[in-house]
């Protein structure tokens, strides 16, 4: 009778118990980490996971080892590079894209406004063949300039690096991703760094370029959250976690002082300055990938003209866009 009465004692403890598991979420140093680094901090994902990692990517080929390794449950990644992989049958389901605005040129130059005024200028470029180079050879393109040849790209390996180009004088122009872009902005007008630094400009948003040049709205479908591996067979995780980091990032966009301190403390090499001025400039939304179709397909048609292979050579196919049970409708 004893024993009878300390399980019934026992037993709420059994039934709520969730099983032992840590999930691992992975990033860039850039805005669409942030909700992730925020869902963490807050305990967001304490009903699915008793621990909950982050692992920070700092370049494309980093993303490719960490995700072709199974290193991450979820991660946070180019919309490019997600049908890339998807179409070389890499077990990727991309849940959301949130990045759609945060491409910039930053000039010292504050009459340049087009892309066509940076004609033959020296520009800093970040991740050659991948998302900015990408969208910058569209543009570029699609008013009948030739990246090679009309622009002198000078490739570098992070949005960071090429900030760092551009506060100390060794480029003029450069294209940067938040926040990078507040970064340089902030630092150029703050101790010591203004004794050598040059006054920067905001000069040219690629998503309004964009606008223009296609005649569609100011958005680019840059990046969002992808589930990797294993985990894509729990469509209930999947759900969970894809509703955390568009509550994450409502929470960041309506607390953004909290938010950029939750950042720095995993990613130091960024500022909360220009973190908290990067939420309100970066354009950030969660939308779920059913929702997000239309203008996927339209931003993958106009890469697969320009380089059938950076997509895996082809449109990926309907699943990819409406991912069973990883996105709710």
């Amino acid at each position: 009778m004893r024993f009878i009465l300390i399980l019934v004692v026992m037993l709420p403890w059994f039934v709520s118990a969730k099983p032992a598991k840590t999930l691992v979420l992975a990033g860039p140093p850039a805005m669409v980490s942030a909700p992730l680094l925020q869902m963490i901090d807050s305990g967001a994902l304490a009903d699915i996971a008793d621990t909950v990692e982050f692992r920070l990517w700092k370049n494309p080929d980093q993303l490719r080892l960490l995700t072709l390794g199974k290193q991450a449950d979820f991660v946070a990644m180019p919309s490019n590079v997600a049908a890339n992989l998807y179409n070389r049958d890499v077990p990727v389901t991309l849940l959301n894209i949130s990045a759609w605005g945060i491409l910039h040129i930053v000039s010292r130059d504050p009459a340049l406004k087009t892309l066509t005024d940076f004609r033959g200028k020296e520009i800093a470029m970040p991740f050659r063949a991948d998302m900015p180079d990408l969208v910058f050879g569209l543009l570029a393109r699609q008013q009948g300039l030739n990246p090679k040849t009309d622009f002198n790209l000078r490739y570098v390996a992070s949005p960071l690096d090429a900030m760092q180009l551009l506060i100390m004088r060794r480029v003029d122009h450069a294209l940067l991703a938040e926040p990078a872009v507040s970064m340089a902005l902030r630092k150029t007008g703050s101790y010591p760094l203004k004794l050598i630094a040059p006054e920067l400009h905001r000069s040219l948003d690629l998503q309004q370029e964009w606008a223009r040049v296609y005649q569609r709205p100011a958005r680019i479908p840059q990046a969002g959250l992808a589930a990797i591996g294993a985990v894509r067979q729990d469509a209930a995780v999947m759900q969970r976690v894809n509703q955390a980091y568009a509550e994450a990032l409502q929470y960041c966009q309506q607390n953004p002082q909290p938010c950029a301190a939750t950042m720095i403390r995993a990613i130091p090499m960024l500022s909360a300055e220009a973190v908290v001025d990067a939420l309100q400039f970066s354009g950030m939304e969660s939308v779920n990938l059913p929702q997000a179709e239309d203008e996927l397909r339209f931003f993958f048609s106009q890469l697969l003209q320009q380089d059938a292979a950076i997509l895996g050579g082809r449109m990926p196919d309907d699943a990819f866009f409406v991912p069973a049970g990883g996105a709710t409708p």
